[in-house]
């Protein structure tokens, strides 16, 4: 299902400042009410014994003033796109914590901020961020995520504080750029010569700029990932890497994927930075027009809003979730909307 609807943000696009007000305006109005309460945030490093490796982390605890839902917290993993870090998809931890939403940022070693500046100086030097964007980078960021998962159950029937309470039949995992590859690789993709792999303890996916495979059929490639999956890019989400991610094979992965429980939300003049989730100088790292940055706090907020709400109808069976994803409000005349 195809759908486009005009909205107060489009009727703004010549005033950057007034179309942010009416943004944020429309989603008080069209989106139910958050409570205005703060997290509680946690840094902390996991170390992963059998593979030496350490994993920094970044947790966000919704607050205790929130109501716990039944059954307890849900809780969802985010990972970062190369070059990035534990800090990666702030705006969108932000959101989904003041949902009421446990949120865990992961920082992958060998792809991390921390990778790039041992072998790049800036980050337009395309071959060397392809260097740390390896098949074996993406197979250490997939078992990240299982290790995490695995130390997310060891917490819990240690009755440790927070992660008793951690619902484990309502986790999701999302990631924007090479963290939606890990996404979909953890949520079922196979490669050549790889089957992939079938994570049953995550129940639904969010990816944001993924694109499809660089070789091979995409529909194979996809057949097995069979979890609500979530696809969010823009018409200006580019190839940074020089490998051919172009806006068309971004958007080429929702159709793709087998049919069901399938989204796609494709943001007009939104670019690859607007969907990691980061504001200030973290999204300025490659060059962008003036009109992505003008558009950004819009932007923002919608994805906030459309994401939240996918979290909610597929991990909290949440009815009004699911009858506000039918047609997202909000939506610019030249946005799409795709379900199927």
């Amino acid at each position: 299902m195809l759908f486009n609807q005009t909205s107060l943000l489009c009727h703004a696009a010549r005033a950057p400042g007034r179309r942010q007000v009416l943004g944020l305006a429309l989603g008080a109005l069209a989106w139910p009410s958050v409570p205005a309460q703060t997290p509680t945030v946690v840094d902390e490093t996991w170390f992963d014994a059998r593979r030496q490796r350490e994993l920094p982390v970044r947790i966000r605890w919704p607050s205790a003033a929130l109501p716990v839902p039944a059954g307890g917290v849900p809780l969802v993993l985010f990972s970062h796109g190369l070059g990035g870090s534990r800090a990666g998809g702030e705006v969108w931890g932000q959101a989904w914590a003041a949902a009421g939403f446990g949120v865990l940022h992961l920082q992958h070693a060998g792809s991390d901020i921390d990778a790039v500046r041992r072998v790049a100086s800036r980050f337009s030097d395309q071959a060397a961020l392809r260097s740390v964007g390896s098949a074996q980078q993406l197979l250490a960021r997939v078992r990240d995520v299982v290790f995490a998962l695995d130390e997310i159950t060891r917490r819990q029937q240690g009755h440790e504080p927070r992660w008793a309470g951690v619902r484990s039949d309502a986790l999701g995992l999302g990631g924007h750029s090479f963290g939606a590859h890990t996404t979909l690789g953890v949520g079922g993709q196979s490669y050549l010569g790889h089957a992939g792999f079938q994570e049953p303890r995550i129940a639904a996916l969010i990816a944001l700029s993924p694109t499809l495979p660089a070789a091979g059929d995409a529909e194979q490639a996809f057949s097995n990932i069979r979890r609500p999956l979530l696809c969010l890019t823009g018409t200006l989400d580019g190839d940074v890497l020089g490998n051919g991610a172009t806006p068309e094979r971004r958007r080429g992965v929702f159709a793709a994927l087998p049919p069901g429980h399938k989204a796609q939300l494709v943001l007009h003049q939104a670019d690859h930075m607007t969907l990691g989730g980061q504001t200030g100088r973290a999204a300025e790292v490659l060059p962008r027009e003036s009109v992505s940055q003008d558009l950004q706090p819009a932007h923002h907020a919608l994805i906030a809003a459309i994401t939240t709400d996918w979290w909610r109808a597929h991990l909290l069976g949440d009815a009004g979730a699911r009858a506000r994803l039918l047609h997202p409000p909000g939506l610019g005349a030249q946005d799409v909307w795709q379900t199927g």
